[in-house]
Parts: structure tokens; sequence; C-alpha cells
């Protein structure tokens, strides 16, 4: 009994772990190529194993895009629900929180282009922007409402308020990550600088 369930275990080692090498391969094809260049079968022949192997994991060259974007989502709610749930006061977290999504873009920028600019929008109610995606951006609308409790944002329209930080932390990601060659200050210069102008835009203001 003990052989049979080592045996198990060892399969299910060797299941995950091909798994996850046909992920690898996909992300780094997908980013290199383009999503709409690569086909399954040169996902297989990257990873030297026929297409069919594919099929007994994935349904089809969709569902792997979406667990990678599932993947890129997950770790950055990790990080911003860290933020969500800090003590600190609520603009703090806020203005953290914003840097801190740059910074993920920043520090994983295959992710993040394969998520956000390549991946064709999911419209299944089961795709990573319809669960893990629209989490990450939850944690976000969090703390603006958290800062909008408090008293301290021109607007109770939380979605209207996330919404139009995130436009501008995504755009700032992207083009960090896009346009290397363009002679931008010095990158947390740059940043802090964004995350303060964003936040004092939506900040209430002393009556004069």
């Amino acid at each position: 009994m003990a052989t049979d369930s080592r045996s198990k275990q060892r399969r299910a080692r060797e299941k995950e772990d091909l798994r996850e090498e046909i992920l690898d391969a996909a992300r780094l094809l997908f980013v290199k190529e383009g999503y709409e260049s690569v086909s399954l079968r040169r996902i297989a022949d990257k990873i030297e194993y026929s297409p069919g192997t594919i099929y007994l994991y994935f349904r089809d060259k969709a569902d792997i895009l979406d667990r990678i974007c599932e993947e890129t989502f997950a770790k950055l709610s990790l990080k911003m629900k860290a933020i969500e749930n800090d003590t600190a006061a609520p603009v703090d977290r806020l203005r953290r929180g914003l840097r801190l999504y740059i910074q993920f873009g920043l520090e994983n920028p295959h992710h993040y282009v394969l998520t956000f600019l390549q991946a064709p929008r999911q419209e299944r109610a089961d795709s990573a922007f319809h669960n893990t995606g629209l989490q990450s951006f939850q944690c976000l609308r969090n703390c603006v409402q958290n800062c909008i409790d408090a008293g301290e944002l021109v607007s109770n329209d939380a979605d209207e308020l996330a919404q139009t930080l995130w436009a501008g932390i995504h755009g700032l990601t992207v083009l960090l990550i896009t346009c290397p060659r363009f002679p931008f200050v010095e990158q947390n210069r740059l940043i802090d600088r964004m995350v303060h102008t964003l936040v004092e835009g939506v900040l209430c203001k002393p009556a004069v």
C-alpha cells in the first residue's frame, strides 16, 4: 500500500511538472512571437511532446493563456491584499498600493505584457478576467473605499475613482515596459511623481 501511495504521489508530481512546463513554454512563445502566431503544435515542439499530450492538461490555446493570466492576477492580488489589510492610514495605503502595482508590472514584464496587452479579452464567465482579474481590481477599489469612508476623497464614487487611478498606473507601467529607449527621468522619481499626482488629484482640498 505504501508503494502504491508513493507511486501515485510521484505520478501527481510528474503531471504537475509537465503542466508547468507547458505553461512556461507557452508564456515564452506568446511573449516572443505573439499569441496569435503561436500554435499548440509550436508549444508541443518546444517541450518535445506531441500536441495530443497538451490536450490532457488544457482544452485549447485559449485555456493555456487563461491559466497564465490567472497566475499573474493571483500573484498581484496577494500583494494588493496585503496592502489593503495594512493598519496604516487609508491614504497612505492607497499610495503604497498604487506604487506596488507599478513595481509588480516592472518586476514581471513578460507576465504583464502578455496578460494586459497581448491576451484577447476573455468573455467566458469563468475566465481569469472575470475571476482573479476582478479580485485584483477589487483590492484597489477597497483601498479607495476606505479613503472615502475616512472622508479623504473628492467623490463617493469608488468605482469612478478606482478606475481613474488604475488607468493612470497602468499607463505608466506599460510605457516603462514597452518604451525602454525613451529618455525617462530616474524611474523611482517618475513613479513617485505619478503616484503623488494621481492621489492629489482625488484628495479633498481644504476650504479656502
